[in-house]
């Protein structure tokens, strides 16, 4: 039986096509429509303007382009975005919620993994990556590459967007519950506050070599964000192993690719989230890429010991990384039904049952 509050499923989303509440310069991709989510789509033009900005109330975000901007790039055979730069780019889909839906954006893990910084932006927006319930009109993603300069075209898929009605929040209670029935995190002790139940880092490494992730390295070559396996591990990464010590030293401005200690579990029912890292407790960004669909790490999806994997970047100072700190927490959420494709059943899932994984655009 379907509840009146919490966040759509993909059937449900399919259904906002149908009655228009959804609109798309093109048909849907077989793929788009995930458990909880639906990707986006870039259109056929980015605009280069000289900083982000946020539109404000009052005012469109095509009217600051025509004032920003400081030259358009032809997306439709594929174009280079480098990294340090800033571009606005029109997506493919539009909106026109009923009254009582609100919806919010994050990267895809793909995305966050690459470490490019992307932001959904609307009219009138007051905040980022925010759609306020009734909101009609187009869409807009912000992308800034970070460490590797990327290849994108109309129709790459960057961003993903989740749909909700109502409040769907589950409190601390309600999450200790569900911990106790479903095992969310792979804890005897699960550290809960704020109704987020808390995850560490691992650092003592897997495998023979202790290999304990990863950092990006400065002045490669461009990544295809379309093509998977199509580049060398090490042609941009540098393996990081334990030497005994099980803490690293994050560097500023380097980039990091670790993996929690806890495998992660998100029953067919809910959705998670990755909520951002509190920076009073440690002057680091902790995952980009924060939605967790119904099914991760669920067993009968084939996700047993799924853990989750997160992107790291120090700011101004350097910071000391020991195993088992807390460096991020998930939130958990109610669907409004369970989705017919669980993550990890067919539906192009990429991460399930994962370790230390990089994006699916490396081999080796």
């Amino acid at each position: 039986m379907a509840r009146e509050t919490g966040i759509l499923a993909d059937s449900a989303i399919a259904s906002l096509f149908e009655q228009g509440r959804l609109l798309s310069e093109g048909p849907l991709d077989d793929d788009q429509i995930q458990p909880a989510s639906l990707d986006l789509r870039l259109g056929a033009r980015a605009f280069r303007v000289r900083a982000s900005f946020m539109p404000g109330p009052g005012h469109l975000v095509a009217d600051k382009l025509d004032r920003l901007k400081l030259h358009v790039i032809d997306l439709s055979e594929g174009a280079v975005l480098e990294t340090g730069c800033v571009y606005i780019v029109p997506l493919m889909e539009s909106l026109d919620l009923p009254a009582a839906m609100s919806a919010s954006a994050n990267p895809k893990s793909s995305t966050g993994r690459l470490d490019i910084f992307t932001r959904v932006i609307t009219d009138r927006a007051q905040e980022f990556d925010k759609i306020p319930a009734g909101y009609r009109g187009p869409l807009y993603l912000e992308i800034s590459p970070r460490t590797f300069p990327i290849i994108v075209r109309r129709g790459s898929r960057l961003s993903q967007i989740r749909f909700r009605v109502g409040h769907a929040l589950l409190t601390e209670t309600e999450v200790l519950e569900l911990h106790r029935t479903e095992t969310l995190v792979a804890s005897d002790t699960p550290n809960v506050s704020g109704a987020g139940i808390a995850l560490s880092i691992d650092l003592k490494g897997t495998g023979e070599d202790g290999l304990i992730g990863y950092r990006g390295k400065h002045h490669t070559a461009v990544v295809d964000v379309d093509r998977k396996g199509a580049h060398g591990i090490y042609d941009f990464w540098e393996p990081l192993y334990s030497r005994g010590a099980d803490e690293l030293i994050l560097d500023p401005d380097e980039f990091y690719i670790l993996v929690s200690r806890e495998a992660v579990h998100v029953p067919p029912l809910f959705a998670a989230e990755m909520t951002p890292f509190d920076p009073l407790v440690g002057e680091f960004r902790v995952h980009y890429a924060g939605f967790f669909d119904p099914g991760f790490g669920h067993a009968q999806a084939g996700g047993t010991g799924s853990r989750a994997v997160l992107e790291v970047r120090s700011h101004e100072v350097p910071f000391i990384l020991e195993h088992g700190q807390i460096v991020g927490r998930l939130v958990y959420e109610h669907m409004m039904e369970r989705p017919k494709g669980l993550y990890g059943l067919g539906v192009g899932s990429n991460y399930q049952a994962q370790g230390l994984k990089l994006s699916k655009h490396f081999r080796g």
